[in-house]
């Protein structure tokens, strides 16, 4: 029975010259095409809100509220505002159907205090799911496959019981296309491994160390479930994204960001519009971020789906309070209590709901 008992990490500021990376780390790819279009001139910015219009893609519950998170308007450059950002497995660019999400991030941006807040969500977690095509327990990563982001939304605001305001989905292959049209990234990897590659008619093996990746080798780094847990893999994907971000910033080539403006604009659907992305780069100019990364504590357990037994990931459900806490607090539905307090360490109780069962004989 693997076991994550990791410490919550709390803030660190970091900085980069006028722009702040933490937001445009959570946000890449979309800020790339507002660094683009506000860097470059003219050209590049009409370039970039076109293809932000292009991806624009408005939920059910946009439609009947006119507004985001059950009726409650925000304005990302005076309110915080909670954004999930789905990766998807999908790798037909724009055909973002009948897939699944390999990576989950929800966060919150305070733009008035500089404080972000985000946590990775494991794709195997066992929650409800919320959905008009299916009403039962499943991994967390199914519930776009019954209904896409507005399954997804729903099923991620009451496993972690907050609203969301914003979504960014994107085709997580679009990195190696992102990637390799930035001319590769810089990479400390944390670990050595083998991997088949993109097509699975090869291997991708990287060394642990720094080191210039390609989109291939980037991919591989990001997605592999062989050398750790899930966990883990949300670090590394994070790890991505930033050596990303890193990169964009000191591209000079208008050449280079038309192109990841393209592989951007065919592989996202956001239901941000172009002004409000401007307006949530803007509260990155204007002073560092503390930056609050939240882990979840879990354990994995077994069950039986159509006669075969799968391997779920149970979140304790005393991590979820807590990290849930932490959030409605930044969103001002919660009131700060002691467990708020800056030296505060959170340690699960470990009780699990699944494991004492007989999980070769329990059905969903």
């Amino acid at each position: 029975m693997k076991k994550n008992k990791q410490p919550i990490k709390q803030g660190v500021s970091k900085k980069n010259k006028n722009y702040n990376k933490l937001i445009l780390t959570i946000l890449v790819p979309i800020l790339v095409l507002v660094l683009a279009g506000v860097t470059y001139g003219a050209k590049l910015y009409a370039e970039a809100k076109k293809t932000v219009d292009n991806s624009y893609y408005e939920l059910d519950r946009d439609k009947i509220s006119g507004s985001k998170a059950d009726g409650v308007k925000v304005n990302p450059i005076e309110d915080t505002i909670s954004i999930l950002v789905m990766g998807i497995d999908d790798d037909s660019a724009r055909q973002l159907g009948s897939a699944r999400t390999d990576a989950l991030i929800y966060l919150t941006i305070n733009p008035k205090e500089h404080k972000i807040n985000m946590v990775s969500i494991p794709r195997d977690s066992y929650v409800d799911i919320i959905s008009k095509e299916y009403n039962g327990k499943d991994k967390i990563n199914a519930a776009y496959a019954f209904g896409e982001e507005q399954a997804t939304i729903e099923t991620v605001e009451k496993f972690l019981n907050v609203p969301i305001n914003y979504y960014v989905t994107f085709n997580f292959d679009s990195f190696l296309e992102i990637v390799d049209a930035l001319g590769g990234i810089d990479v400390d990897v944390p670990v050595s491994f083998t991997d088949t590659n993109t097509l699975g008619n090869g291997e991708v093996t990287l060394e642990k160390g720094k080191q210039l990746l390609n989109g291939e080798q980037a991919l591989a780094l990001a997605r592999t479930r062989h050398i750790d847990n899930d966990i883990k893999r949300g670090e590394r994907q994070q790890l991505i994204l930033q050596a990303i971000v890193n990169k964009a910033m000191n591209v000079g080539s208008i050449t280079k960001y038309s192109d990841v403006i393209n592989a951007t604009g065919k592989n996202m659907r956001t239901n941000l519009k172009f002004n409000e992305m401007l307006s949530i780069a803007q509260t990155g100019l204007d002073g560092k971020y503390t930056f609050n990364s939240y882990v979840f504590d879990w354990t994995d357990f077994e069950i039986t789906q159509s006669g075969t037994q799968v391997s779920m990931v149970e979140v304790y459900q005393d991590s979820v309070d807590f990290i849930s806490h932490r959030f409605r607090v930044s969103l001002g539905l919660d009131s700060p209590d002691d467990s708020d307090a800056a030296d505060y360490q959170f340690v699960t109780n470990g009780y699990s709901k699944y494991k004492s069962l007989d999980t070769s004989n329990y059905n969903q």
